[in-house]
């Protein structure tokens, strides 16, 4: 089972002010939130775009924009909570996948090059106690649905769901989802459109 035979899965908001990045405001006002989340995206995007994949998935929550790049299959989001989203991804999947979320711009290809061939999953934890990545070979929607979100607990309660599955580890990333959070992970990427733009909203404030 190779990489190129892997489903990628984004699931993303479309960035509109007041809708997304919420906890950025302040310092920063909703459109310069949504900016922010729009570069993360941009980025994001690009570094699926240039992995190795059988088909690119973006699950979006809103409408489309000039940041999609070529190749992706689009496809909304169904209702209900986080967990219910994240399994109806999986459910629109016929084979090996990797789904991860807008929250971290320093992806790179090495990191979602994912290869099932002696793993039934991998996990990728997040700092604020979530997690980042999720890839299943097998896509089980059953194994999202329940799972608490959005808490610090969220990551665990997830990786313990995978208790029976040979797991492979992804390395901690950092989401952004405060301030703080936006200038590690622009540190950590200071090549891309996230590190520009935070940059560039820094340098205008007095």
């Amino acid at each position: 089972m190779t990489p190129s035979s892997v489903t990628l899965l984004v699931i993303a908001k479309e960035p509109r002010p007041g809708r997304v990045k919420t906890r950025l405001t302040p310092p920063f006002t909703p459109e310069e939130a949504a900016g922010l989340a729009e570069a993360a995206l941009a980025d994001t995007l690009e570094v699926v775009a240039r992995t190795p994949a059988r088909r690119r998935v973006l699950v979006l929550d809103g409408a489309p924009g000039h940041w999609l790049p070529a190749g992706f299959e689009v496809v909304p989001q169904c209702a209900g909570g986080l967990d219910e989203r994240l399994a109806a991804a999986f459910a629109g999947c016929d084979g090996p996948s990797l789904l991860i979320g807008m929250d971290t711009p320093q992806v790179t290809p090495e990191l979602l090059t994912v290869d099932f061939g002696d793993c039934d999953a991998y996990f990728g934890p997040a700092e604020d106690g979530g997690f980042w990545a999720l890839g299943l070979a097998a896509p089980d929607p059953g194994l999202l649905r329940g799972v608490p979100m959005s808490t610090p607990g969220t990551g665990a309660a997830q990786r313990r769901r995978l208790a029976s599955l040979r797991v492979r580890e992804l390395p901690r990333l950092r989401d952004v989802d405060t301030a703080c959070d936006a200038t590690l992970v622009a540190g950590e990427a200071p090549g891309g459109r996230f590190a520009a733009r935070l940059a560039r909203l820094t340098a205008a404030r007095p």
